[in-house]
């Protein structure tokens, strides 16, 4: 009997999907290269499903002869690895992103002697249109919760950006941007404290205290289902840190960030004088670990940002301070630097990544912003944070639209820099009640 490969996602089992295998089924035995999490995960946005939830519903289908994982996102490797006498697949992929990965498989079935079997595409069917349907279902606490942890075990950078309010986050959580590679998008959410008092026009001075804080992250919480890393300042006192975890986790928030600084805050962007003076190690330690203590789940994070560049000190104060840090349970660390080389900043990593490998190192890369995202992983980043970029955006922007109606005394010239008031209300989730 002939082996037909079928590659897929199988995180939504549609009509589609069920023709395809009963049209592979009348040519052969079916071998379904099930993408695996990391494949899928660096072109498209993670699965809802783990891959084994997903391999056990593929299996189940009516005419599947055999699942193996496709680890890669061509299909090319795992046609080399199995030689099947032929591959199936929709004809949807004869123009769009997919194009180039058709001639990859027309070649090296070309060189395998196989065939290559396209049928018409089920009409009425749109994977995309199911998955924006699944989206405005929501989430829950708990399953955002756990998106973290699986983004930074799959992906080799983790991509977060700022929101300071629901509709900022309704920009995270729908735009995507057609590349070569696939589709492009945000991974998550940073809460940032500076933006949000900003955004009130109110400095950062960490004097609100969580109970206000959380009502403007409930803004964003309601409207969105990617993961939220909480800026959480200093954590307070150990005592309130304690609490802060268990409102966080109880929210569905997947990570919080502490500072090692002391002292009434200012912002780091302003340099030395914005830090009074470091927290004693011994100190810190025992804040991260009470609050290690305090979480419930064990998909919940603690990361820990280190301030010794910020004032002053040198990298062997900060990999010091990072060692004790880990050794108290954080489960990443953030490093922060103004030097806009960011030369410590990859000294720091280099170092740091050659006794501890495996904890996540999270980067702000505000002031060294040259650096792509590959560059910075290359550095050992896992995840990449995009600080405050929404709402230094939105202040030219208002600001435009606010001089041009001054000037000329009419709103019609601030027309075409303006988002026209009904795509604003299309965008916002319509109540399905």
């Amino acid at each position: 009997m002939k082996t037909i490969y079928l590659g897929m996602r199988g995180d939504i089992v549609h009509p589609g999907i069920i023709n395809i295998v009963r049209e592979a089924a009348k040519r052969g035995e079916v071998l379904v290269g099930l993408l695996t999490d990391s494949a899928i995960a660096a072109h498209k946005r993670l699965p809802f499903l783990s891959y084994e939830q997903r391999k056990t519903v593929i299996e189940h289908i009516k005419g599947v002869g055999r699942v193996v994982p496709q680890p890669e996102w061509s299909y090319v490797p795992n046609l080399r690895k199995y030689r099947p006498d032929a591959i199936i697949h929709g004809d949807d992929w004869k123009s769009g992103p997919l194009r180039k990965e058709r001639d990859d498989v027309f070649a090296v079935m070309k060189d395998l002697g196989g065939e290559v079997i396209e049928i018409p595409y089920t009409e009425g069917v749109n994977s995309a249109a199911f998955n924006e349907a699944r989206r405005a279902l929501g989430t829950t606490p708990d399953v955002r919760l756990k998106t973290l942890r699986r983004l930074v075990e799959l992906k080799p950078v983790v991509r977060i950006l700022e929101a300071h309010s629901g509709l900022s986050g309704l920009i995270i959580e729908n735009l995507e941007i057609q590349k070569d590679d696939g589709v492009r998008s945000f991974d998550g959410i940073w809460s940032s404290s500076l933006t949000d008092s900003a955004s009130k026009g109110k400095p950062d001075i960490e004097a609100v205290d969580l109970t206000t804080r959380l009502q403007d992250l409930t803004n964003i919480l309601e409207c969105t289902t990617k993961p939220i890393i909480f800026d959480g300042d200093t954590g307070g006192k150990r005592e309130h840190f304690v609490f802060t975890v268990r409102t966080l986790e109880r929210n569905g928030v997947s990570a919080v960030i502490i500072e090692d600084k002391t002292g009434l805050k200012r912002n780091s962007l302003f340099g030395t004088e914005a830090v009074q003076e470091l927290c004693p190690i011994e100190e810190f330690c025992e804040k991260l670990a009470a609050g290690k203590r305090a979480q419930v789940t064990k998909e919940f994070m603690i990361i820990a940002r280190l301030e010794s560049l910020i004032a002053g000190f040198p990298v062997s104060d900060a990999l010091s301070r990072a060692k004790a840090y880990c050794e108290a349970g954080a489960d990443g660390l953030m490093i922060h630097s103004k030097e806009k080389s960011g030369a410590d900043i990859k000294e720091f990593c280099d170092a740091f990544r050659a006794s501890y490998p495996h904890i996540p190192i999270v980067l702000v890369p505000t002031t060294y912003n040259r650096y792509t995202e590959s560059e910075l992983a290359a550095w050992g980043a896992r995840i990449v944070i995009y600080a405050n970029h929404l709402l230094r955006a939105s202040y030219p922007a208002m600001l435009s639209a606010a001089s041009s109606i001054l000037e000329h005394e009419r709103s019609l010239e601030a027309d075409s820099i303006c988002m026209p008031i009904k795509e604003i209300l299309n965008l916002i989730p319509q109540s399905n009640l």
